[in-house]
C-alpha cells in the first residue's frame, strides 16, 4: 500500500515533491494545481509540502526558480499614494530587470512561453493571481481582472521589445525615461476610467471618410 509521511531522508523527499511539482503545473496549471494534489502525486502528506517550501506560490517560484518575491514587489506598489502607483509598478518591474540573475531567468521564461504552451499558461496565471492581480484590486475595486490584464499587457509587451528584440533606442533608453512613458498608461490601467470618452466617439463618429 502506499505510505504517506516522511520519506528517508531530506533530500529525496524535497526532490520528490519537486518533480511532483512540475509535474501537477505542468498538466493543471498555477491555479488548479493545489498542494493537496501535488502531495498525493509525490506520496507524501500535505504538511511535508508546507514544511519544505510553504505556500503554492512560493513553490511555484522554487519549481520556475524565480529570483522574485512577488509579495515585496506587491507590498511596495501598494505603499503610498495612490496617484503615483503607475510609477511605483514600473520601478518596481524595471529594478527586477536590471538584477542579471532575474533578468536571465525572466528571459528564459519568455521565451518559453511564446513556444510552450504550459509554460504560457503557468505564467499567465502565475503572474496575474500573485503580482498584478493583487495591486489592481488594492487600487480600485472597480474590473480589476480587466485592469490586471492590462498593465501586465503592457509590461510584458515592453519586456519583449526591450530586453528579447532589443529594439532600440528603447533597449538602451534609461529608467527616468521609461518611467516618464509607460507610468501614466500604467496608471490609468489600474486607477482611471477606463471607458471610452464621448467626445472621442463623437469625433470619430464625424470624422469624414476620405474620398476613394
Amino acid at each position: 500500500m502506499a505510505r504517506t509521511g516522511r520519506r528517508p531522508g531530506d533530500s529525496g523527499t524535497r526532490e520528490a515533491i519537486l518533480l511532483a511539482a512540475r509535474q501537477r503545473f505542468a498538466d493543471a496549471g498555477y491555479r488548479a494545481a493545489s498542494i493537496r494534489s501535488i502531495a498525493t502525486r509525490a506520496g507524501v502528506d500535505p504538511a511535508l509540502v508546507h514544511h519544505y517550501f510553504g505556500t503554492k506560490r512560493d513553490l511555484f517560484a522554487t519549481v520556475l526558480q524565480l529570483p522574485i518575491d512577488p509579495d515585496v514587489i506587491v507590498q511596495a506598489v501598494l505603499a503610498g499614494d495612490a496617484v503615483r502607483v503607475g510609477e511605483r509598478v514600473v520601478r518596481s518591474f524595471l529594478t527586477v530587470w536590471d538584477e542579471a540573475r532575474a533578468r536571465d531567468r525572466m528571459l528564459m521564461l519568455l521565451r518559453s512561453a511564446v513556444t510552450d504552451d504550459h509554460v504560457a499558461r503557468m505564467m499567465r496565471e502565475f503572474v496575474l493571481d500573485t503580482v498584478f492581480g493583487p495591486i489592481a484590486r488594492g487600487c480600485s475595486p472597480d474590473e480589476p481582472e480587466l485592469r490586471a490584464t492590462l498593465a501586465a499587457s503592457q509590461l510584458l509587451g515592453f519586456a519583449m521589445v526591450r530586453f528579447v528584440i532589443c529594439m532600440e533606442p528603447l533597449a538602451s533608453a534609461p529608467h527616468d525615461r521609461l518611467v516618464a512613458a509607460y507610468a501614466p498608461s500604467i496608471q490609468r490601467y489600474l486607477t482611471g476610467d477606463l471607458t471610452a470618452r464621448r467626445g472621442t466617439r463623437a469625433a470619430l463618429v464625424a470624422r469624414p471618410q476620405a474620398n476613394g
